[in-house]
Formats: structure tokens, C-alpha cells, sequence
């Protein structure tokens, strides 16, 4: 591997333990000065070796304070531990932006993805199938998510947002206050939780009546990645959506549905269509293959770009100035949306490997058969690749926001974000949701004129400023003010 630089390694002696802790709970600096409790966004006290440099606790990874804000650790973690072992949950962390890209282009070393809850919720999983399989899976619906197809299908992507939008005028209308003079939205409940899903379940072909059925299946089955209870929610949110997928399986094989343009033409079979009347090796796909296909497709095309979409409009009404750069220049959505996706990733933010055989990235060696995980967010604020990386800046010139990229860089040498991962399993619904979010966007700016972020309303983080986020990576609502 000629891209791995070999670094000096510290001795086990030159580190020493976290010291003795002080009455606030933190610890005593080697002068014996006590050093308080950093609050959340400042990477916290774990003590110094002899050298000064900072150490890291493993005790941190399951910290609240790290999965609230784990920039500052990341940085440490760049800066003195690109490749860190946690002992405790025996894994290897890579934070290094070159060391993240290239390692998630080797599919030799790192190939395969451990088996996990995925494939007990999801089924048989393509997140975590690798070689001929992940091919042969991916390869089924990929043109169906880029290029002329993604240009077929944004008339129907603009009547999904005017449509929920429009639904803000009922009085029974979700996540909408009318005030006088003024109406304060929040995004999330009344456009982002479902505008996703439903373009998603649009381009699959699913009937408009079960639509708000699917969209109960996908935020239970994503709800079963959590503990053993919203597994068990999860698993049956699973077995409803293949019991609705095999009632169809027949009916499409023998009688596809199509896709339309704006002037009524056909552009094509819908995805379940498509997968339906596909065989392999003259054998049709099974039910259980096509449902997992589908989950896979709801997941990354549903709560990816909903997280992304939230994450974007907080980052814009943070920076108004950047939003007014949009509205004089509409391209710019697509820079504000990739730069969203490597400043605030809202999903994915590590990619789970195993290493095939004994590799050594960095200086540090890592045994044959270890868990790997490849911290895109943490690569996504390297400040060897982006200059003030943890500033948000839709005009920043080291960002490539071109075509997107599946192994990181383009011929310039200029680098993507990696919030879509890169590689193999660069994310299949990565250009759907980048059309789902400007298309949207536009729109909303159009109806929101003067928008102004309403915090009061929204629903705190524990440092009582920001907004709560939703799991880790987005935010669970945003409250827009706008003229009524």
C-alpha cells in the first residue's frame, strides 16, 4: 500500500493515565493545577501524557458530550491519533481525510462490512454485501437514479413540494402557527418528515393510497436501529412492507406501471416495475431481495436528505448573508447542499469495514479481521484538505461541487465531502437527494421571502442554544418565521 506513510510511534511508557480527579469531576494538569469541566463543543479534560499531548479516553466514544459535538475530539484524534485503537470497544478509528478516501477505495483490505442490525431489520442488506453480490444488487437500479433519469422526474418532484406546501393553509395543518401579520413553520413536521419519502416511494411506483403506510413502515424500521424494543417495532414494520410487497410482486410482473413527464409521456418502468420482471440467472428476484432493495432505497433516499435538507436551512438562517448569495444566484444551492453534506453530514458519518488481511495506515498496523470505522465527518473538518474546515462557507474554492465523485477527487486534485461515503458503497440515492433538496428548496425560498430562524420555538439541545437534534447527526425540528 504506497500511500501509507509510515509515522514514529510513542512508547506505551511515555503515556501516562488520566490523573487524579479533581472535586468537579475532571482532573489534575501535571503541575497539579485542577482543570475544570469543559462544557459541550470544547473537547473535554482526559488528561496529558508527559509530553503534553492530549490524551483520549475510549470512555469518551459513549459520552454525550461526543455524540452531541465530537469535532473538537476528532481534531485530537487527527492531529495526534489518526489511526486510534479503542481498546475498550476494540476499534480502529481512522479520522484523516486521505486516510478515510483511500482507504474506503480499497476493496482488497478493506472489504467486507460486519454483519449487523441492518440485515436483522432491513434483510438481506446491501449496505453490508461487498464483491460480486454488491454489484449484482446495486447494479439493478443505479441508471434509474442519475444522469436523464433524475431530469424526467422533477415535475413530479415540484408537485410533491407544492402540494405539501400547499397543505399549510389548512387550518388542521402540521407544524404551522398563524400569527398576525406572520406564521411560524417548522420544517420538519410540516414538509421534511414526509416530502422525502413520498418522492422516493413516487419513483419506486407504490400506489398513491399506501403511501402514508410506507411512510410508517420506513420511520419504524429506521426506529429499529435502536435498542431491543424498536427493534422488535422495526422487524414488524419489515414483515408488513414484504407482506405489501409480495401482493404486488405478481401483479407488476405481469402488468408493469410507468413513470410520466410533465406532458403525460411515458419515461419509463417505476423501480418496483423494474425489479419485479429482473431475473438473474433466469430466476426472478426474490420478494425478500426486492424488499430489502426497497428499504435500502427508502433509507438513504428518505432520511438522508431529510437530515440534509433540516441541517441546510439551520446552516443558511445561521448565515443569512450566504442565503442572500442564493437568492441572487439560484446555482448556488447545489454549493450550499454539498457543503452542508461535509460540514453537518446528517447520516452515515462512518463507514463500518473489516480488514481482510494485516494493513498499516498511518504508521499504526492494523490486525487481519478488525473493525474499522472510516469517520467521513471527522475527514469532512480536515484541515489538510479544507482551509477553516469547521467554518461553513457555500463559496469555499477547496470544495468540489461538481459531479459527484465515488472515489473523492477529481482530476484537479480538488476533494468532495464524503458525507455520501466514496467508493463501492458510495450512496446509490446520492444524486436523487442532492435534486430532492434544490428542487425543494427553490421552492420553499419562493413561498418564505424574508425567512428568519424562530429558536424560541424549537426544541433545545442540552447546551440550551442550539436546536435537539434528531438521533446524533440532524436536527428533530426547525421553527422558520416568515411573512404569512
Amino acid at each position: 500500500m504506497q500511500w501509507l506513510k509510515t509515522l514514529p510511534r510513542k512508547k506505551s511508557k511515555d503515556r501516562k493515565p488520566l490523573g487524579e480527579k479533581n472535586e468537579r469531576g475532571g482532573h489534575k494538569a501535571r503541575n497539579g493545577d485542577a482543570i475544570p469541566l469543559m462544557p459541550i463543543g470544547v473537547a473535554a479534560d482526559m488528561g496529558f501524557d508527559r509530553n503534553g499531548t492530549p490524551l483520549i479516553n475510549p470512555k469518551l466514544f459513549d459520552s454525550l458530550e461526543f455524540s452531541r459535538n465530537p469535532h473538537p475530539y476528532f481534531k485530537i484524534m487527527r492531529d495526534h491519533y489518526p489511526v486510534y485503537h479503542d481498546h475498550l470497544h476494540n476499534v480502529y478509528y481512522l479520522t484523516r481525510y486521505e486516510d478515510c478516501r483511500r482507504s474506503a477505495n480499497d476493496d482488497l483490505a478493506f472489504n467486507t462490512i460486519p454483519k449487523g442490525r441492518a440485515s436483522t431489520v432491513l434483510g438481506n442488506a446491501q449496505l453490508e454485501l461487498s464483491g460480486v453480490e454488491h454489484r449484482r444488487r446495486r447494479g439493478l437500479y443505479d441508471r434509474h437514479l442519475v444522469g436523464q433519469a433524475l431530469v424526467k422526474r422533477q415535475h413530479s418532484i415540484e408537485s410533491i413540494a407544492k402540494k405539501l406546501i400547499s397543505d399549510w393553509e389548512k387550518p388542521s395543518a402540521k407544524g404551522v402557527v398563524q400569527e398576525e401579520g406572520s406564521r411560524s413553520i417548522e420544517l420538519g413536521a410540516a414538509f421534511c418528515n414526509e416530502f422525502p419519502v413520498r418522492v422516493v416511494a413516487s419513483v419506486l411506483g407504490l400506489p398513491e393510497e399506501a403511501q402514508a403506510k410506507f411512510l410508517y413502515w420506513y420511520q419504524s424500521m429506521m426506529a429499529g436501529f435502536g435498542g431491543s424494543d424498536t427493534a422488535k417495532q422495526g422487524l414488524q414494520a419489515r414483515q408488513d412492507l414484504e407482506d405489501y410487497v409480495e401482493g404486488i410482486v405478481e401483479k407488476r410482473r405481469k402488468k408493469p406501471t410507468f413513470l410520466y413527464d410533465s406532458e403525460g409521456n411515458v419515461t419509463g418502468e417505476d423501480i418496483i416495475s423494474m425489479l419485479c420482471r429482473t431475473r438473474i440467472d433466469n430466476d426472478f428476484l426474490s420478494t425478500e431481495e426486492i424488499t430489502s432493495t426497497i428499504a435500502l432505497l427508502v433509507g438513504g433516499g428518505g432520511d438522508t436528505t431529510r437530515g440534509a435538507i433540516m441541517n441546510m436551512w439551520y446552516l443558511l438562517l445561521l448565515h443569512p448573508g450566504q442565503l442572500d448569495a442564493i437568492r441572487k444566484e439560484t446555482s448556488l444551492w447545489i454549493s450550499a447542499f454539498q457543503e452542508t453534506l461535509r460540514y453537518a453530514v446528517p447520516a452515515g458519518a462512518s463507514q463500518p469495514k473489516h480488514t481482510t488481511y494485516e494493513v498499516e495506515v498511518a504508521g499504526k498496523r492494523i490486525p487481519a479481521g478488525s473493525l474499522v470505522l472510516i469517520m467521513n465527518h471527522a475527514a469532512n473538518r480536515d484541515e489538510r484538505v479544507f482551509q477553516s474546515a469547521d467554518k461553513f462557507d457555500i463559496l469555499r474554492k477547496d470544495l468540489h461541487v461538481g459531479k459527484m465523485l465515488r472515489n473523492g477527487v477529481n482530476k484537479d486534485g480538488q476533494r468532495s465531502h464524503l458525507g455520501f461515503g466514496v467508493g463501492s458503497h458510495f450512496c446509490p440515492g446520492a444524486h436523487i437527494s442532492q435534486q430532492e433538496a434544490v428542487v425543494c428548496s427553490k421552492i420553499l425560498l419562493e413561498h418564505f421571502k424574508t425567512p428568519k430562524l424562530d429558536l424560541q420555538r424549537c426544541k433545545k439541545d442540552i447546551d440550551g442554544k442550539s436546536p435537539a437534534p434528531l438521533g446524533e447527526l440532524a436536527i428533530s425540528e426547525l421553527w422558520i418565521k416568515c411573512p404569512a
